[in-house]
Formats: structure tokens, C-alpha cells, sequence
């Protein structure tokens, strides 16, 4: 039976969980999630997971939301991506980590400065989200000194979960060229075979949308 993974391009979580079942080699197709049409705040989405969220993955009648608990889903699956011995709990810290420092600014700034109107994009939060950002690139420009992977000598969930929006192309206070370590690392990443972009590997974009959107 495929997985299904409901989703939507514009969603850096979702990726996280689109990109780790890609690379995995498991079956599953993207199944869109209307997000910006209101569907996650639909009764109906709502009975079917309480948390109103996407990514949810569906395998038969199991379903699990959260990326990051998708990701240890196919880690027990398939065996990769959640390290070995010790190293199960460095990725485990990185993935709290980005939830807690890099991802969940990151997504919010992203979409105060590019999917609400513009008159009502609030610049002062703006600006208080890009100093933590700023904080928390820092954080991972100097853990990458030296290493090509977050945790270990491969790719794991800490990387497919810090990675999540840094390959959006709207302005949210993130600049590659700022960050060498950081950009050499989505380079690697960029690099294993079967990876895509966001925008390539779930349905939805901004283009999709005919106003309210800057790209």
C-alpha cells in the first residue's frame, strides 16, 4: 500500500517529512493539503487529526502527524536516518532543536513577510524573529565547522529536519551567501540522489495563488 503524505509545497514541516520518505526510497505519493484555502480548519480535517496540522502521514489506518515523529516513522521503517548508538540521541536533540530555535521562526517569519498582505505585515515582530534567527544560524554556521553532517558521517533526520526552509526561495532573513558552512551543507544535501526541491516534490506554490502573495 503507498503512503500517503498530505502536505503542501509552501510548508517547510512538511518537507522535512516529504524529503525523509524521498530519500528513504519507501512508496508514498503527496497528497495536497489546501492550507491557504482553509481546508486544515475544516470540521472534517479536524475530526481526522485534532491538531489541525500538516504534514499527516497516512499508511492503511495509521496516521501520524508532526514531522518530526513522521521522520522517527520511517527511521523504525527503513533503519535510516536516526543514527546509531549514542548518536540516536544527538540527532533526537538537533531535530527538538530545530522545532524549537530555527524552524518554527524560520516558517513564521516566512510567512508574516511573504503570504500576508502587505499592509498588514507586522515590522516590529519581523524584526524581533530576525534577530533570533540570526542567533540561531549561528548555532549551526559553528557546529558545521568541520563536519559535513550534523550528527555522524551521513545524512540523518537532524539534517533533513534543519534544512526544512532554508531552500525557500521568499526573503525571511536568511541569505546563503552569509553562511558558508551552512551553504556548503545544502549543497551535500542538495546533492544525494533523489532529492528535490520543495516546490518539486509537493504540490503548492505561491504562483498557485492569484493575489496577497509576494514571491
Amino acid at each position: 500500500m503507498t503512503i500517503e503524505l498530505h502536505c503542501f509545497g509552501e510548508s517547510g514541516n512538511s518537507y522535512k517529512a516529504a524529503l525523509a520518505l524521498e530519500l528513504s526510497g519507501l512508496d508514498w505519493k503527496p497528497v495536497f493539503v489546501d492550507f491557504f484555502g482553509g481546508q486544515a480548519r475544516t470540521p472534517e480535517w479536524r475530526a481526522a487529526n485534532g491538531m489541525g496540522e500538516a504534514p499527516v502521514l497516512v499508511d492503511g489506518d495509521f496516521r501520524l502527524s508532526q514531522s518530526g515523529a513522521i521522520q522517527a516513522w520511517i527511521s523504525d521503517r527503513t533503519g535510516r536516518f536516526g543514527g546509531t548508538g549514542d548518536d540516536r540521541y544527538e540527532v533526537l536533540r538537533w531535530v527538538l532543536w530545530d522545532n524549537h530555535k530555527l524552524s518554527s521562526v524560520a516558517g513564521m517569519t516566512r510567512f508574516l513577510m511573504n503570504f500576508l498582505p502587505e499592509a498588514k505585515r507586522p515590522a516590529e515582530t519581523i524584526a524581533f524573529n530576525h534577530g533570533r534567527l540570526k542567533t540561531a544560524y549561528e548555532v549551526l554556521e559553528r557546529h558545521l565547522d568541520g563536519r559535513d553532517w550534523i550528527v555522524g558521517d551521513g545524512v540523518t533526520n537532524a539534517d533533513l529536519s534543519c534544512c526544512g526552509y532554508l531552500y525557500y526561495p521568499e526573503p525571511f532573513g536568511f541569505d546563503r551567501a552569509d553562511w558558508p558552512r551552512i551553504d556548503a551543507w545544502l549543497d551535500r544535501i542538495a546533492a544525494l540522489p533523489g532529492w528535490k526541491h520543495p516546490y518539486d516534490l509537493m504540490p503548492g506554490r505561491p504562483s498557485d495563488r492569484q493575489e496577497g502573495v509576494s514571491t
